[in-house]
């Protein structure tokens, strides 16, 4: 499935979300260190709630050491400064979606690795600076993987009620 990455995630209870949304949909939720919470965070836990156990979770010491452990073909940066929309990609299997930190979001030099295939935005309207950090990363995801038919998902519908 797709690898979503969060490059110096600030905000316990984000990341909680986003391991339920790694959990729900079947992707990798990747953290690059230094984090700004700890793991063990109240916070963390109780947005994380019980998916902690059903989310592939890995933390990178660095951009450098997740970069060496992703091999990725292709890196799309989330960032207000892009010009394509993230209904624009195509999205592939193994496709990495990286985020930056909730208060100033990707850094240019990050932005400028060599190792970024896109840069991608979600559209707003003009008086807007940029969403909540999980919303967007739920947004993305869910777009690549409506594009792959929401593979491996069930019907959603109550065991009980499935023929």
């Amino acid at each position: 499935m797709f690898r979503i990455v969060f490059f110096h995630p600030e905000i316990p209870g984000n990341t909680g979300n986003a391991i339920r949304l790694a959990a729900n949909t079947g992707c990798e939720l990747h953290l690059i260190e230094p984090l700004g919470f700890s793991l063990e965070d109240r916070y963390l836990r109780r947005a994380g709630l019980d998916y902690h156990d059903l989310a592939e979770v890995r933390i990178h010491r660095d951009l450098e050491a997740a970069w060496q452990a992703l091999a990725p073909e292709r890196v799309h940066a989330f960032t207000a400064r892009a010009r394509l929309r993230h209904t624009d990609v195509s999205y592939a299997a193994g496709d990495v979606l990286l985020f930056g930190p909730e208060s100033v979001g990707l850094p240019s030099e990050v932005l400028a690795d060599r190792r970024i295939t896109g840069r991608v935005r979600l559209p707003m309207v003009p008086a807007s600076r940029s969403l909540n950090l999980t919303n967007t990363a739920s947004v993305a995801v869910y777009e690549a993987w409506r594009q792959h038919d929401f593979a491996g998902a069930g019907s959603g519908q109550p065991l009980a009620d499935q023929q």
